[in-house]
């Protein structure tokens, strides 16, 4: 089918270098200040990538609308959820991003969308045209695309979920003790991103122990609180349920939480350990919980509600992090848009108890402090972290970090020399590092403010990383667009940081060290071994070329091993079982 329509003229729509009230015209595109945004952070955006493959009808069409074919329909609903829904919603009502319903495009017309999507603006928006990503005819899909009235994905309900869920492994069929070899406290979880697998890498041995199929992209990876279940979540919703105990670790259990997704985790409270199970989605926005034994749908709760602030009306908040409380039995839910922290109460699903607590908007990744009362998250387009006291049940505090768009991961806690305990954050959109005082008893001077802030490598990080046993930390720049820098790591020593100087940091270059000849690999997310004495990065490179992981020394900062296989397909983020069911980071 084609859809006909009156083509959109500059004459009707309006002048071309005006939309959404940005100025964007090609002079001022092309002669972009520093401070356009083709920056790191810029560039990072919750894409939709699974949205964006889902099959989905033109929405109704009126004779005004512009022409599109079906395929090019579906090719300006793909660019949208994988390149521009991060920013601007999936229902185009804005989130970051300002809103691109039809009423603001069509005022704007054809021109001025064309002129704004080449270019760019210096406010936030990316040159997806004039820097090459893309072509000339994507550009024109995706204005005309822009002028329809956006396709709403479909729900996923309990009906989904449960014809979803399959237990491949019954409970009395699983063993009863730990039928392998494996140092299970010493193992990794490593995600290989692009072929929808994690990899189970032996934290002594450096082998290979097992690949496990999964879900698109897995997010991340979760622990159980005994330590014998592994958690992980793919984009695509996929919740895998790995049992470690069996002689060759597999998955028992497997459901679809959403269409869409990022977050899962599961309770450690005492009395309820590996009880119950979480997922939260970006599409459709909720969360479910679910048996921890078998990921059984057990309670969907939808996140549509109220922005805290203005207390307008919001379609789709995602869901971001969760962590499972160490003093309650409490999920901690961040809800992006809304900018609500969820404390939900897992001890009676029947009558579920929630404390909503008003934080900031767009809620994203974040972390315990070290005594793992206090929960600290990014709300990164504010350039702020909050602070919940998960034992009170409140908030204590925002921060805003004086730098561009946090990136904390799960952050970094240490012993300052000066300033006593603190949690760090690094930065996507500049090489800030900023260290937040976490020790209300002890240093209260320095509580819930920014003690210190030094300069990384450069702009672009993901992730900050420590250990209790490590007198070093570790800041890498996945993201910056200088392939010397990606592919390198900032290291400092904490006994060498001063009150009233910038430390002094050393540059690894791991990407060096790892021998790849091909492409542009880019390091990501340094996590620790059991004990301490080990850094591992991702050496991450396209789908179709080598990676690896590269593993440093921690007391010596000197290369230990290089693990390189051809089934290391875009290692990204990994999990070493202990840390990340003990929240040490």
């Amino acid at each position: 089918m084609i859809t006909r329509a009156k083509t959109a003229k500059s004459s009707l729509w309006g002048s071309a270098a005006l939309v959404l009230g940005l100025i964007a015209s090609p002079a001022i595109a092309e002669d972009k200040p520093a401070t356009h945004a083709d920056k790191p952070d810029a560039s990072y955006q919750a894409s939709m990538t699974t949205l964006g493959a889902l099959d989905m009808e033109i929405p109704g069409l009126k004779p005004e609308d512009p022409i599109l074919t079906p395929e090019q329909f579906s090719e300006g609903k793909t660019i949208y959820f994988e390149r521009c829904a991060g920013c601007h919603g999936v229902l185009r009502k804005g989130a970051t991003g300002k809103p691109l319903t039809t009423d603001i495009t069509r005022e704007r017309g054809y021109d001025a969308l064309n002129a704004f999507i080449t270019y760019g603006s210096p406010a936030g928006m990316p040159n997806w045209g004039s820097s090459g990503q893309l072509t000339e005819a994507q550009v024109d899909v995706m204005a005309k695309y822009l002028l329809l009235e956006p396709p709403t994905p479909p729900e996923w309900g309990m009906k989904d979920m449960k014809e979803s869920w399959k237990v491949l492994v019954e409970p009395d069929k699983r063993p009863t003790a730990q039928e392998n070899d494996w140092d299970l406290e010493n193992l990794m979880s490593v995600t290989l991103r692009d072929s929808g697998e994690v990899a189970l890498i032996d934290g002594n041995s450096y082998e290979i122990r097992r690949i496990i199929k999964t879900g698109y992209a897995v997010h991340i990876s979760r622990m159980s609180k005994s330590g014998r279940y592994l958690f992980v979540i793919g984009r695509d919703g996929v919740v895998n349920m790995i049992d470690l105990w069996m002689k060759e670790p597999d998955s028992v259990a497997v459901i679809r939480a959403g269409l869409e997704a990022r977050s899962v985790e599961t309770s450690k409270f005492e009395g309820f350990e590996d009880k119950y199970a979480i997922a939260g989605s970006y599409w459709p926005p909720q969360y479910v919980i679910m048996d921890g034994n078998t990921l059984e749908p057990l309670k969907i709760v939808s996140t549509r509600g109220n922005i805290y602030d203005d207390q307008e009306y919001h379609p789709e908040p995602r869901v971001a992090s969760i962590l499972a409380s160490h003093y309650k039995p409490e999920f901690i839910v961040n809800v992006k848009e809304t900018g609500k922290i969820l404390m939900v109460d897992y001890s009676d699903l029947k009558n579920l108890k929630t404390t909503e607590i008003e934080a900031e908007r767009f809620l994203h990744d974040g972390g315990l402090d070290s005594t793992h009362r206090y929960f600290m998250v990014a709300a990164n387009a504010r350039n702020k972290i909050a602070v919940v006291d998960t034992k009170e049940g409140k908030l204590t505090a925002v921060v805003d970090t004086g730098g561009a768009t946090p990136h904390p991961g799960r952050g970094a806690n240490f012993t300052h020399p000066v300033f006593g305990p603190v949690w760090a954050t690094s930065h996507l959109g500049d090489e800030s590092v900023a260290l937040i005082g976490t020790d209300p008893e002890g240093h209260p001077d320095n509580a819930w403010k920014i003690v210190d802030t030094f300069n990384a490598l450069g702009g672009g990080s993901l992730f900050i990383k420590t250990h209790p046993k490590s007198n070093h930390v570790y800041v890498d720049a996945t993201l910056n667009p200088e392939a010397e820098i990606s592919a390198s790591v900032a290291v400092f020593n904490i006994d060498g940081m001063k009150a009233d100087a910038d430390p002094e940091f050393k540059t690894l270059p791991i990407g060096e060290w790892a021998g790849i000849a091909d492409g542009q690999p880019r390091v990501v997310q340094p996590e620790f071994n059991k004990d301490g004495t080990e850094v591992w990065f991702s050496v991450w490179n396209a789908k179709d070329k080598e990676s690896a992981i590269v593993v440093v020394d921690d007391k010596t900062l000197e290369l230990k091993t290089v693990i390189k296989d051809k089934r290391l397909i875009t290692p990204t983020g990994k999990f070493n079982v202990t840390n990340t069911r003990d929240d040490v980071y």
